[in-house]
């Protein structure tokens, strides 16, 4: 006939392999949630942007011809934001002084000017300026300094 086998399963090892297999289900929701593939819906788009506008409106403003200047301070260190300026429009904007250290520090700086600059430029204005949600911070920044500089021009 055959022997009874019995089995003595402690308390200890029991916890062990129920916080062990607890562990594991964490591990693989967290690998799953951060592998999986993104919908388009979350991609940054029109409808994540940031929309700057101005106090003052800049159309029944005039400005005074020239090159005016405003500084801007990044980490401890100083560049100039420079628009030119016609009598009836706001020709460029563009940073001048900025040294390799900001630049690579900073690397978003150059390519948030570049968008600010160019919807300033094309609407004359600075009511309605978008930029990403990725650059919202640096272009806020750049969006002060520009107005700053723009107030030093008003008639």
């Amino acid at each position: 006939m055959s022997k009874p086998k019995i089995v003595v399963l402690h308390m200890r090892e029991l916890i062990y392999t129920a916080i062990f297999i607890f562990l594991i289900l964490v591990l693989l929701i967290l690998l799953f949630l951060m592998f999986r593939p993104h919908d388009a819906s979350n991609t940054p788009d029109t409808e994540t942007k940031t929309t700057f506008s101005s106090s003052t409106d800049a159309d029944s403003v005039g400005y005074q011809p020239g090159v005016y200047t405003a500084s801007l301070i990044l980490n401890n260190h100083y560049a100039d934001i420079e628009v030119t300026l016609n009598t009836d429009q706001i020709d460029s904007i563009r940073l001048v002084n900025l040294g390799d250290s900001v630049t690579t520090a900073f690397p978003l700086v150059e390519p948030s000017l570049d968008e600010l600059s160019e919807q300033i430029c094309q609407k004359q204005s600075l009511d309605g300026i978008t930029c990403s949600r990725e650059n919202k911070y640096t272009s806020e920044l750049l969006f002060q300094a520009i107005k700053n500089s723009l107030a030093k021009a008003q008639r």
